[in-house]
C-alpha cells in the first residue's frame, strides 16, 4: 500500500506541476563527453580508443614525404661526388624549421638545377621561401613557404605547398641558367650618372640562389627598383610558379608576381648611363634572418605639480 500511495502522490505532482518544475523532477545528470578528466594528453588524442604503445612512436614506419617535397631524395654519394658548399648563409637546421630539406643536402646530376627566392619586408615579418626543381627527367617542382618569422619560437602561422609543375615547364628555368644576374656582385648599389648614390631605407630584400652539380650562386637585390629588376626575369619565373598554389601564400604579393616596373627601373638606368656596382659597405645578413624584437616602451613619468 505505501508503494501505490506514494505512485499516486507523484503522480498528482506531475499533473499540477509546470513543465519546467517536471524537467527539474526528473533532472538527469550531464552526459560526459570527450576522455575523463585527467587523461593523459597523447591518451585524450585517441580518446575513446585504447592508446598506442609508447614504443610505437619510435618504430612503427610513418608514411614517406611526397615526390614534390624532396624532389631529389633518395640519392647516394657515389665516388668522386660531393655536396655543395652554399654561401647564403642558410645552415641546415634553418631549412629544417621552414619545412624544406636543406639545399646542402641535394645532390644534383647532369643539367639538373635549384632556384630559390627568400623574400624579406622591411616592413614586415612575413617571410618566404619559393624553390623551385629541375630534374634529370623533365620533371619540375615548386615548393613555397610562408610565415610570420619573429618574436617565437617557430615559425608562426607557417604553411607550405609542394607541387609538380605541368609538363613543358623546364625551358624556362633552363634558360635561366646562363643568366647575367649569376655575374653579377652579391651586394649591389645604384650608381645614377651625376648624381649621388641612393640610399633605400624601405622596401623588400630578395636573397637569390642558383645551384647546380657545378656550384652555388648567391646575389642579394634590395629595396631599389633598379636593382630588383635586374634580377626581375629570375623573380617572376620562381614566384610566378607558386602564385596560384595557395591563396594565403598569394597574399603576400597580392596576388601577382609582376616586376615590370622593376624591370623598366633597370633598363632606364643603364640606359642613362647609370650602373649597379658592388657595394664597399655591405654586410651580409642570412636569408631568413629575423628582426630583433625591440624593447617595450616605458611610460613617460607624469609630471608633478608645480606651486599654485
Amino acid at each position: 500500500m505505501p508503494a501505490i500511495r506514494l505512485a499516486i502522490l507523484t503522480a498528482l505532482a506531475l499533473a499540477l506541476a509546470s513543465p519546467a518544475e517536471a524537467q527539474f523532477l526528473f533532472r538527469r545528470k550531464p552526459v560526459q563527453i570527450g576522455p575523463p578528466e585527467g587523461t593523459p594528453p597523447y591518451e585524450a588524442e585517441v580518446w575513446p580508443f585504447p592508446p598506442p604503445d609508447p614504443k610505437s612512436w619510435w618504430e612503427e614506419k610513418w608514411p614517406k614525404p611526397d615526390e614534390a617535397a624532396d624532389p631529389f631524395g633518395g640519392r647516394r654519394v657515389r665516388r668522386g661526388e660531393r655536396l655543395p658548399e652554399l654561401s647564403n648563409g642558410v645552415d641546415a637546421s634553418t631549412y629544417r624549421l621552414w619545412g624544406l630539406m636543406p639545399l646542402q643536402w641535394q645532390l644534383l646530376r647532369g643539367d639538373e638545377m635549384i632556384l630559390e627566392v627568400w623574400t624579406r619586408p622591411t616592413g614586415s615579418v612575413r617571410q618566404t621561401v619559393t624553390r623551385v626543381s629541375v630534374r634529370g627527367d623533365g620533371r619540375v617542382f615548386v615548393q613555397g613557404r610562408a610565415g610570420l618569422a619573429c618574436c617565437e619560437a617557430g615559425i608562426a602561422r607557417r604553411l607550405g605547398f609542394d607541387r609538380e609543375l605541368p609538363p613543358g615547364s623546364t625551358e624556362r628555368f633552363e634558360a635561366l641558367r646562363g643568366h647575367w644576374l649569376w655575374k653579377s656582385p652579391r651586394d649591389v648599389r645604384v650608381a645614377e650618372r651625376g648624381a649621388a648614390e641612393a640610399v633605400c631605407v624601405e622596401g623588400t630584400a630578395y636573397d637569390l640562389t642558383l645551384l647546380t652539380r657545378e656550384g652555388a650562386r648567391t646575389v642579394r637585390r634590395a629595396c631599389d627598383a633598379a636593382e630588383v629588376g635586374e634580377a626581375a626575369d629570375v623573380l617572376e619565373a620562381v614566384l610566378g610558379a607558386a602564385i596560384g598554389q595557395d591563396p594565403r601564400f598569394d597574399v603576400v604579393f597580392r596576388g601577382n608576381a609582376d616586376f615590370g616596373a622593376a624591370r623598366d627601373a633597370y633598363r632606364e638606368l643603364i640606359e642613362s648611363g647609370g650602373r649597379l656596382r658592388p657595394d664597399p659597405q655591405s654586410r651580409f645578413a642570412p636569408p631568413g634572418s629575423e628582426p630583433l624584437p625591440g624593447p617595450e616602451q616605458e611610460p613617460a613619468p607624469t609630471p608633478s605639480p608645480g606651486p599654485p
